[in-house]
């Protein structure tokens, strides 16, 4: 069982979204995490564009806290832990997310988070640094808004545990360590960074207070931000972290297996109001050829035409099943072509391990294009 997204071309067209979907997608084909949302398919027609994820049951933290949900410090301590892991993987892959923040972790049917959204993340590498102010105004780091309005040298990993740390802030005690909007200036914000104090939960113990102070520190120097930073937190200390990533430790809150979790309401609202329903999708788009076959079409809206046909060109096919077998196949012949030469190996003399026979490497992935990667594109309005 997957979960299927779907992005209508001509929308995304029309919105200046498709770098944004397509960089996604370069991002997800790249990676996989057990505390990740993961791509498994991406493919289109002449509509649409899909992406086919793991799917996640048990619903979004920003839902549960909706639903009045009291979260136990035990159980925020595992989605601690569990999202250290994935962001300490993202930054081996130099990506920064961007967008941390309860709506975009999502829990499986156990109770362990997932990360999810890459819509506007970026790749850095080779000391770059990024310097749009992409993300949402309430977890998004002060250096964010620092080098919008003075340049500067831009942001990098760090922004990613800010917005950690003011995460479990918010899942902790219902409500975030600062005070923001989608509303507040810029520069109003990075007032408020130099002359609020975070006030911390008298009844937290005082190595969780340390921790998140560490967490929620502006200068992004100081701020930890790697697993070995938490690793040598005494919150963590007695952290079993192969556990962690294994998912043998028992989550704190265990979603109900007998509910949706999601608000029925406006999901029934979606579907009811949607332009262009997959249902209705087979008769649509003869109708369309139908229509295209006439020259009055033709002569019409040319520009919108000639970009759906470069998205049609440059969109990315990706198959991590067909990947997966491959790369099996590889390694199966690679161990053969180890064993059939260990006799012969073993009759030459003076035979060394250096004369083995390198793996195959892994195969690329099917895309019908490798897209530059730009860190400098801020996602769509409605999405910061």
């Amino acid at each position: 069982m997957y979960a299927m997204k779907y992005m209508n071309k001509q929308q995304c067209i029309e919105r200046d979204e498709v770098r944004n979907v397509f960089r996604e997608l370069e991002i997800l084909q790249e990676i996989e995490h057990v505390f990740l949302v993961n791509l498994w398919y991406s493919f289109q027609d002449e509509e649409d564009m899909f992406m086919v994820v793991d799917l996640l049951l048990g619903g979004d933290l920003r839902y549960h806290l909706q639903q009045s949900v009291q979260f136990s410090e035990d159980a925020v301590k595992l989605y601690l832990c569990e999202m250290t892991l994935a962001l300490d993987y993202l930054q081996s892959q130099h990506i920064i997310h961007r967008d941390v923040k309860p709506d975009n972790i999502l829990l499986d049917e156990q109770g362990h988070a997932h990360l999810t959204d890459f819509n506007i993340a970026t790749i850095i590498k080779d000391g770059e640094r990024a310097t749009a102010l992409a993300g949402t105004k309430p977890y998004m780091a002060p250096e964010i808004f620092q080098s919008f309005v003075s340049g500067g040298t831009g942001y990098a990993f760090e922004v990613d545990w800010w917005s950690l740390g003011v995460t479990v802030f918010e899942v902790l005690r219902g409500w975030r360590p600062y005070d923001i909007h989608a509303s507040n200036s810029v520069e109003s914000l990075i007032q408020l960074f130099s002359t609020v104090s975070v006030q911390y939960s008298p009844a937290w113990p005082k190595d969780l207070v340390s921790l998140m102070r560490k967490l929620l520190t502006v200068n992004p120097e100081h701020r930890f931000s790697s697993l070995s930073d938490m690793q040598a937190s005494p919150y963590l200390a007695d952290v079993n972290w192969d556990a962690v990533y294994e998912k043998k430790m028992e989550a704190g809150f265990v979603p109900n297996k007998g509910r949706l979790h999601c608000d029925p309401t406006f999901e029934l609202e979606e579907m009811i109001l949607e332009s262009r329903p997959l249902h209705k999708k087979k008769k649509r788009l003869a109708k369309n050829r139908s229509r295209d076959n006439s020259k009055d079409s033709q002569s019409e809206n040319d520009y919108l035409q000639e970009c759906l046909e470069v998205v049609q060109q440059e969109f990315m096919i990706f198959n991590r099943e067909k990947l997966k077998r491959r790369q099996e196949e590889g390694q199966s012949e690679a161990g053969a072509d180890d064993a059939s030469g260990d006799g012969d190996r073993e009759a030459e003399a003076g035979a060394t391990d250096d004369d083995a026979p390198e793996p195959e490497p892994d195969p690329e992935p099917e895309s019908s294009s490798k897209l530059s990667m730009c860190g400098s594109v801020c996602s769509s309005p409605g999405s910061c």
